[in-house]
C-alpha cells in the first residue's frame, strides 16, 4: 500500500471523528495517551465521554476492545472491536484487533479469518502477518506460521515480535538452534520484553543449556516479577540443574502469584519428595488427591505414581493432563489402511538411546526381533552422546532416525510414510516425551510401554503392554488401552548386562565390616515417610544392621539422617552411595544382603539391577501397576516367596531374613540358579512373546476388527 492509500485509509478510519462535536478530537487523543501511560480506568471513561457524544465514534469503540482485552475481558473485547468494524469495516486495524481478542478467546479459526481480512485490507500490515503467524503455529499449520512470520519481518525487520513468532514457529518444528536464533534476535530489538526472554530460556532450556536458560528467565522476571509461568519454568530449570532448593523457592513464588496455576503443585510436591522433605506434607498430598477428583490440572500424571496408590486417580490424572495439552490432533488426515507388509513394521520412539535405563532394559530385545517377520525402525528424539550403548543401540535397528530437528507432526508423516504398522511409545507421559507424535497418529496401531507405568488415558493409545501381576482382572477398568497379557513379566531384559569383574570391599563401599546390610537404590523421591517408618522399625529389630541408599542429593541425605534420629535409630546407620558406571554398580550390589522396596513405586529397573546382581529383592505389591512392578518380575524369576501384600508382611520378612541366614542362604542360591533358567532374563523368549502380541494387534487390525485385549500364551 502507498503513502496515498495510507491517508485514504486513515480518512476513512477518522471520518466519524471528524464530523463529531467540538472536543470529542481532544478527548479521544487524552483517551490514547492515558491508554497508552497504563491508565487504564482514565482512558475508558475519557472514551465513554467520546461515546455518549458521539455513539459511532468506532476509534473508541476500538479502544475500548484493546483496554478490554489489557485487562483479560475477551468476550467484551469482541464486542467493543465488533461494533467497532459495524461502523467502519474497511479498516485494516480493526479487523487485526478483533483476531487478537478472539484468539485469546482460543476462537483461533475465526481470529485467522480476521487476520487474513486484515492482510486484504492493507497487504503490507505486518504486524497482522506476525499474529497470523503465531495463531497458524497455535493450530499446528508450522509452515504456513514461519512463511507469515517471514513475511513480517521483510515488511518490518525491526519487529521484535514477528521474530519471536517465528522462533514459536521454529521451536514447533524442531528447529531449537534457528528458534534461538530468532529469540535473541527479539530480545536485541525488544531489549525490555520479557516475553522475549521467556521464550529465550524455554528454547535454550530443551537444548540442555541450563545457565543459559536460568539467566533468561530471571531477565524475564526482573523485567516483571508478576510472571507466575515464567517463576514456574526457573523453577524447573534450576531444578535439572540439581538446585531443588532454589527450585522450591521458586514454586512457592509462582503459587504465591498464581495459585491455580496448571500442574504446578505436583511439581512442588515432588521436588520435596526428591529431597525427602516430609514436614506437614500429608495434608498437601490429601489436597492434591482432591484436586484431581474435582478434575483440576493438579500434577503432571507421573508424580502422582509416587504419591498415591490408587488406579481411579493415576487414570483421572492423565486424562486431565490429555484434555489439557495432549488430544488427539487431526490435522493429519485418518490413516488409510495400506495393504500387508511382508514384515510387520514396527517403530519404537523414545529418547533415551543411550546408557538410560530403557536403553539397559531394551537392547536386547531390539537385537533378538526376528527379522523374517519384523522390520524394525528407531525414532530417536533425544541427545546423540557419543558413548557405547547410543552406538550399540542404534546397530541394533534396521533403521535410525534422529528426529530431534523435527515437528511432532512432522515424525508422525515421517512414520505413516514409511508405513509403520506399529509405532511403541517407550516415554509416556515422563521426562523428555513427546506424546503429541502419537497424538498426530503416527501408526493405525500405537502401544503405551515400558518408560509409562501406567494408563496414558489417551484415546489415540490403543494398547498397554503389562501382564497379570501387573493388572488382575479386577483393574483393567481402570486402563483406557486395550491390555495384552504377557506370560510372565511385561518388563524386557537384557541377557547380555555385564557386571564389572572387580570386587568390591566393605571399606570401600563405606558399610561396616560386619552387620546385615538391608539396600535400596530407588530415587528418593520413592522414599515415602510409612516407608521410612517400616525401614527404622526393621533396623530398630536388627541388631548391627544398616540401610544402604542412592546419594541422589544433599538435601535428602540431610534429611533422612534427621528423620531416621527422630524415629530413635543412629543416623550413622544410614550409608549412602554415590553412582557408578553400569556394570560397577551391579558389582557393588553384591556387597548387600537384602534390597527393600518402596511402595506405592516400586523398584522397576533398578529391582532388575539387584536381581542380575545375585541380590535378592523383598517387595510389598500395591493395587496400582507401579507399585506392583517388582512382584511381576518376582514371580518371573521364580522367587514368590519374596512378595508381600501388607506393609506388617514386609517389615516381618525382612527381619525374619536377616535372622535367619539359613533361609536367606536358601533364597540367594535359588536366584542364582534362576537368573539364567526362567523367563525374566530370556532376552529370546520374551522376544517371541512380545512379537506374538504385535501379530496378534496387526491381524485384526488387517481383518478390520478394532483392537481388543489380548492374552499371550507361554511358549
Amino acid at each position: 500500500m502507498n503513502r496515498k492509500q495510507r491517508r485514504a485509509e486513515a480518512k476513512q478510519g477518522a471520518r466519524v471523528t471528524q464530523r463529531a462535536a467540538p472536543g470529542v478530537r481532544e478527548m479521544f487523543a487524552a483517551a490514547l495517551q492515558n491508554q497508552r501511560a497504563g491508565r487504564l480506568g482514565e482512558a475508558e471513561r475519557l472514551c465513554r465521554r467520546v461515546l455518549a457524544a458521539d455513539s459511532r465514534h468506532a476509534d473508541s469503540l476500538l479502544l475500548l476492545g484493546a483496554i478490554a482485552c489489557q485487562v483479560g475481558h475477551h468476550v467484551l473485547a469482541v464486542d467493543m472491536i465488533g461494533k467497532a468494524i459495524a461502523i467502519n469495516a474497511k479498516v485494516a486495524a480493526y479487523h487485526g484487533n478483533l483476531g487478537v481478542a478472539l484468539q485469546k478467546l482460543g476462537r483461533l479459526d475465526e481470529a485467522v479469518g480476521c487476520y487474513r481480512k486484515a492482510i486484504e485490507l492493507r497487504p503490507d500490515f505486518a504486524e497482522a502477518h506476525s499474529n497470523l503467524g503465531n495463531a497458524l503455529a497455535v493450530l499446528g499449520r508450522l509452515d504456513e506460521a514461519a512463511a507469515c512470520c517471514r513475511r513480517a519481518i521483510e515488511l518490518r525487520p525491526g519487529n521484535p515480535e514477528a521474530h519471536g513468532n517465528l522462533g514459536v514457529a521454529l521451536q514447533k518444528l524442531g528447529r531449537l538452534e534457528q528458534a534461538v536464533g530468532c529469540y535473541r534476535k527479539a530480545v536485541e530489538l525488544g531489549a525490555d520484553d520479557p516475553e522475549a526472554y521467556r521464550n529465550l530460556g524455554g528454547a535454550l532450556q530443551k537444548l540442555g543449556r541450563l545457565d543459559e536458560a536460568v539467566g533468561c528467565y530471571r531477565k524475564a522476571i526482573e523485567l516483571r516479577p508478576d510472571q507466575a509461568e515464567v517463576q514456574s519454568y526457573l523453577g524447573g530449570a534450576l531444578a535439572e540443574q540439581g538446585r531443588l532448593d532454589e527450585a522450591l523457592a521458586c514454586y512457592d513464588k509462582a503459587i504465591a502469584l498464581k495459585p491455580g496455576l496448571d500442574f504446578l503443585q505436583g511439581r512442588k510436591l515432588h521436588t520435596r519428595m526428591c529431597m525427602c522433605d516430609w514436614d506437614g506434607i500429608k495434608n498437601p498430598i490429601d489436597e492434591l488427591v482432591q484436586k484431581i477428583k474435582c478434575d483440576e490440572k493438579a500434577t503432571p500424571p507421573f508424580i502422582a505414581f509416587s504419591l498415591v496408590d490408587c488406579l481411579q486417580i493415576h487414570r483421572e490424572a492423565a486424562e486431565i493432563f490429555v484434555c489439557s495439552a495432549s488430544q488427539a490432533n487431526d490435522t493429519l488426515p485418518a490413516i488409510i489402511r495400506h495393504p500387508r507388509h511382508d514384515k510387520i513394521r514396527l517403530g519404537y520412539f523414545s529418547a533415551d538411546y543411550h546408557a538410560h535405563a530403557t536403553s539397559r532394559l531394551m537392547a536386547g530385545l531390539f537385537e533378538q526381533h526376528d527379522r523374517a517377520r519384523f522390520e524394525v525402525v528407531g525414532f530417536s528424539f533425544g541427545p546423540d552422546k557419543k558413548e557405547a550403548m547410543r552406538d550399540r543401540v542404534a546397530a541394533s535397528f534396521d533403521r535410525f532416525i534422529d528426529v530431534r530437528d523435527r515437528s511432532d507432526r512432522d515424525v508422525a508423516l515421517l512414520a505413516r510414510n514409511l508405513e509403520i504398522d506399529v509405532a511403541v511409545d517407550l516415554k509416556g507421559f515422563t521426562t523428555d516425551s513427546r506424546w503429541n507424535i502419537f497424538a498426530h497418529r503416527a501408526a493405525p496401531l500405537q502401544v503405551n510401554y515400558l518408560g509409562y507405568p501406567g494408563t496414558m488415558g489417551a484415546d489415540y493409545i490403543d494398547y498397554i503392554i503389562a501382564d497379570g501381576v501387573l493388572i488382575p482382572d479386577d483393574s483393567e477398568k481402570y486402563y483406557s488401552e486395550n491390555i495384552i497379557f504377557l506370560p510372565h513379566s511385561y518388563q524386557a531384559n537384557d541377557r547380555k548386562r555385564p557386571i564389572a569383574e572387580k570386587i568390591f570391599t566393605r571399606q570401600e563401599l563405606c558399610l561396616p565390616d560386619s552387620g546385615f546390610v538391608y539396600c535400596c537404590f530407588n530415587n528418593n523421591h520413592k522414599i515415602t515417610p510409612a516407608v521410612f517408618d517400616g525401614w527404622m522399625r526393621i533396623l530398630g529389630q536388627v541388631r548391627g544392621s544398616v540401610l544402604w541408599l542412592l546419594a541422589d542429593n544433599p538435601w535428602a541425605e540431610r534429611n533422612l539422617r534427621q528423620e531416621a534420629t527422630a524415629r530413635g535409630v543412629d543416623a550413622g546407620r544410614l550409608i549412602f552411595a554415590g553412582r557408578l558406571p553400569a556394570a560397577e554398580h551391579l558389582a557393588r550390589q553384591r556387597a548387600a544382603d537384602l534390597f527393600i522396596d518402596t511402595l506405592p513405586y516400586n523398584a522397576h529397573t533398578t529391582a532388575s539391577d539387584a536381581l542380575w546382581a545375585g541380590l535378592p529383592v523383598l517387595t510389598c505389591a500395591g493395587t496400582s501397576f507401579p507399585s506392583r512392578v517388582a512382584a511381576s518380575l518376582l514371580k518371573a524369576i521364580d522367587l514368590p516367596e519374596l512378595i508381600t501384600t501388607t506393609p506388617e508382611q514386609y517389615e516381618h520378612l525382612a527381619i525374619e531374613l536377616a535372622q535367619n541366614p539359613e533361609k536367606l542362604s536358601a533364597i540367594r542360591a535359588r536366584l542364582d540358579r534362576n537368573r539364567l533358567s526362567t523367563p525374566l532374563f530370556d532376552t529370546e523368549l520374551f522376544a517371541r512373546h512380545i512379537e506374538t502380541a504385535y501379530i496378534q494387534m496387526y491381524e485384526r487390525y488387517q481383518a478390520g476388527l478394532a483392537p481388543a485385549p489380548i492374552h499371550v500364551a507361554p511358549f
